[in-house]
C-alpha cells in the first residue's frame, strides 16, 4: 500500500549515515517476515513518524538529522506493530504514537542541547521559583522572577527558551531526578498496583499544574498536547506572534517542571 506523504513538512537533510542506511537494510529485511497487518500498520502511521519528528525538531532544534530522527521513528513504529496486543484495549494509534516518540527521545539520549553556563542560569531560575512557589503557594510572574533575578524579562524567556529542552528531556524521564512521564503513559494498562499508583499520582499533579497556570499558558499548553497544534496555528489563534507563542510555552514547562519537581521530592 502506497503512503502518501507529500504533504508531510521534511526539515534539510544531510547525507544519509551510515547508521541510517543499516536501519533501512534492516526494515527492509524485516518487511518480508512481518504478517500482513503488521505491514499494514506501519504503512498507515508511518506518516506519523515524519509528524513527530517535526514536532521534536521544531521544539529542540536537536544536533541530529531529520533524517537519523525519522529512521529512529520508524523502528519504534516497527516494534509498536510487532508488540502491540489489541486485548490490552488501547488503540494501536495511541500506542504507536507513545513507541515512536520514545524512540525519537531515546535517539537523543547523550546528546547536551545546553551549554555550561546556561545551565547554571536556568538552575538559578528554578531555584529561586522553587522558593517562591513554597513561601506564596503559587509560581511567581515572570516579571516578578526577573526583577528577582536581577535580569531582563527577556533574557529571562531567553533562559525559559534554553530550559525547555532540557524539561523536555526531563520530563520524559532522562534524568533520574524526574518522573518518566512517557514511561508511565506507555504503560497506562499495567496490572502492577505500585505502576498504576503512581501514574495516577503524577497524571493529578500534573492536572493541578497545569489548572494552575495563567489562562493563556493553560490554553497554550491545551492546544499544543491535547489539539496537537503547532505554535504557528495556536498564534493565529491568539493573533499573537509564534515567536510570543513559544515564549508562553517555554514559560508554563518552566513553571510545570518546578510542580513537578516538588511533587518528586515530597514539598
Amino acid at each position: 500500500m502506497a503512503v502518501q506523504t507529500k504533504n508531510i513538512p521534511e526539515a534539510p537533510l544531510v547525507k544519509k549515515s551510515q547508521k541510517h542506511l543499516k536501519t533501512v537494510a534492516v526494515r527492509t529485511y524485516s518487511d518480508q517476515k512481518r504478517p500482513s497487518v503488521e505491514n499494514d500498520r506501519i504503512a498507515q502511521f508511518l506518516p506519523m513518524v515524519h509528524k513527530i519528528v517535526q514536532r521534536v525538531v521544531t521544539y529542540l532544534k536537536p544536533p541530529l538529522s531529520f533524517e537519523d530522527l525519522v529512521s529512529a521513528g520508524t523502528v519504534g513504529l516497527v516494534k509498536a506493530a510487532r508488540d502491540y496486543d489489541p486485548s490490552h484495549q488501547t488503540e494501536f494509534k495511541t500506542y504507536a504514537y507513545i513507541r515512536i516518540r520514545g524512540a525519537v527521545l531515546d535517539e537523543l539520549r547523550g546528546w547536551s542541547f545546553v551549554p555550561a553556563n546556561l545551565s547554571k542560569q536556568i538552575r538559578n531560575a528554578l531555584e529561586l521559583s522553587q522558593r517562591i512557589t513554597e513561601q506564596t503557594g503559587a509560581a511567581p510572574a515572570d516579571a516578578v522572577l526577573a526583577e528577582k533575578l536581577g535580569i531582563t524579562l527577556d533574557k529571562l524567556y531567553q533562559t525559559f527558551e534554553n530550559a525547555r529542552a532540557q524539561h523536555f528531556l526531563s520530563i520524559d524521564g532522562f534524568e533520574d531526578d524526574m518522573p518518566a512521564l512517557g514511561k508511565l503513559l506507555a504503560e497506562a494498562n499495567t496490572t502492577n498496583p505500585a505502576q498504576q499508583l503512581e501514574q495516577a499520582e503524577l497524571i493529578d499533579k500534573l492536572a493541578d499544574a497545569i489548572q494552575q497556570l495563567t489562562e493563556r499558558q493553560r490554553q497554550i499548553i491545551l492546544l499544543y498536547y491535547q489539539q496537537n497544534l503547532m505554535m504557528k496555528q495556536i498564534a493565529e489563534i491568539f493573533k499573537i506572534t509564534e515567536s510570543r507563542v513559544s515564549q508562553l510555552h517555554a514559560s508554563a514547562i518552566f513553571n510545570l517542571s518546578v510542580k513537578l519537581r516538588q511533587w518528586k521530592d515530597g514539598r
